[in-house]
């Protein structure tokens, strides 16, 4: 082959790589692909699978201190659940040519990050309901457009995520109005939650896409189709109404409706506590990650259980 042959052919595959991509057509894992497509796409996959994981922390901690069975039985289902979406979103990255083993350490050691939300914590019962209502709100705004992403193995698993999340919403939302109702002192508790959580949920969304260097290539090959500001505002133009209902209060003095664009304005977002948080400098990052190190080194013998059982199958079936 001559040194003017390899760069045409590549030409070619990615011409027609990006025309599939463009009439809509799923990218499945021995599809060939762009190395940059490969990559973005295991850099955000595994970061979500890091969320829904790490995101396991802050409500396990109210498990035993749930106000009823009925409200532990929810909770465990719930986090049961985000444990099930991180087996999704790493089987999905693993068809990617990552492992499993690589995509732990990366997270262990820093290399991988995980949503900024994760990084706060829950002091009262009332937070649960806020993690419900508004962070699975925003990640079921976010991922209902992912169930289009480009990618097969991710398209598919979003649609079974989206389906849970809308249960977890509900279910938050749920605890929210109850404690709306309730004595002044439960009132208050909710807000406070309101107040500690609202715009932590507005960060979730990620900056404006100007200031990514990752959206112009996930817009291009269709991994992404709506802008973080778009899909903020569709979580606020929502959540907004909802708070309303239950006599909730919007903690942002700016906020207010704009009847030429059809949508909420709202107040400035701090990003430097984002940027902070991410960094590793917020209330519970260090706490998060010792904890999944704990807990992934004492599961050791687990796993090893298991490859012994994987290899004498194996024996006994030759």
């Amino acid at each position: 082959m001559s040194s003017n042959t390899a760069p045409a052919i590549e030409d070619a595959r990615l011409s027609k790589f990006e025309e599939r991509v463009q009439k809509g057509d799923a990218i499945e894992p021995r599809d060939w692909m762009p190395e940059a497509y490969r990559k973005h796409l295991i850099r955000q996959i595994s970061q979500h699978a890091h969320s829904e994981v790490i995101g396991m922390q802050p409500e396990g901690n109210w498990i035993t201190r749930a106000p009823s069975i009925r409200a532990k039985q929810i909770l465990l289902a719930k986090i049961q659940d985000e444990g099930g979406h991180g087996l999704y979103l790493y089987s999905a990255a693993e068809t990617l040519g990552i492992s499993r083993e690589e995509m732990i350490e990366q997270l262990q050691t820093g290399k991988a990050k995980y949503s900024n939300i994760f990084n706060y914590p829950t002091l009262t019962w009332a937070d649960i309901g806020a993690i419900g209502w508004l962070v699975d709100g925003a990640a079921i705004v976010n991922q209902v457009s992912l169930q289009r992403t480009s990618y097969g193995p991710y398209s598919r698993a979003m649609v079974r995520i989206c389906k849970e999340e809308s249960f977890h919403q509900r279910q938050g939302y749920e605890i929210m109005a109850m404690m709306m109702k309730g004595t002044p002192e439960q009132r208050e508790m909710a807000q406070d939650a309101m107040n500690r959580w609202w715009w932590p949920s507005l960060m979730m969304f990620g900056p404006h896409d100007s200031d990514s260097p990752h959206s112009s290539d996930a817009f291009r090959w269709k991994i992404k189709r709506h802008s973080n500001d778009e899909l903020r505002t569709k979580f606020i133009d929502k959540t907004v109404q909802q708070a309303e209902v239950i006599g909730l209060t919007i903690p942002d003095p700016e906020l207010k409706w704009n009847e030429a664009t059809g949508h909420y304005d709202h107040g400035e977002i701090n990003w430097d506590e984002f940027y902070r948080v991410i960094q590793g400098n917020g209330q519970c990052n260090k706490q998060r990650i010792a904890h999944h190190k704990k807990a992934h080194n004492d599961g050791a013998w687990v796993r090893a259980a298991a490859e012994a059982y994987k290899v004498k199958q194996a024996v006994k079936n030759n």
